[in-house]
């Protein structure tokens, strides 16, 4: 059996763009090329966003979905409630 031939520095390069931009899956028991999710740091941008956007970007993307919710016992504020109408100042 003969040797396979080497790549050449091209031919490597080639082949590993088309890894970084192409994915085998197997669809009806053949091997197929699809093109690789679009990826940010690792995570997909669905992802990236839930981790990385504050509640007022996620407001004006109109991204409502994302936006943690928050319970009244859960926030705090920093005066007290008066128990009675007395103590109300105005």
């Amino acid at each position: 059996m003969a040797k396979k031939r080497k790549l050449t520095a091209a031919e490597k390069a080639a082949k590993k763009a088309r890894k970084k931009e192409y994915m085998t899956v197997f669809i009806g028991g053949k091997q197929k090329r699809v093109k690789r999710p679009p990826m940010i740091d690792g995570l997909t941008p669905d992802e990236f966003i839930r981790r990385n956007a504050d509640p007022i970007w996620l407001h004006e993307n109109e991204m409502w979905e994302y936006l943690p919710l928050y319970d009244e016992e859960h926030c705090r504020c920093d005066h007290p409630i008066p128990e009675n109408d007395e103590d109300i100042p105005f």
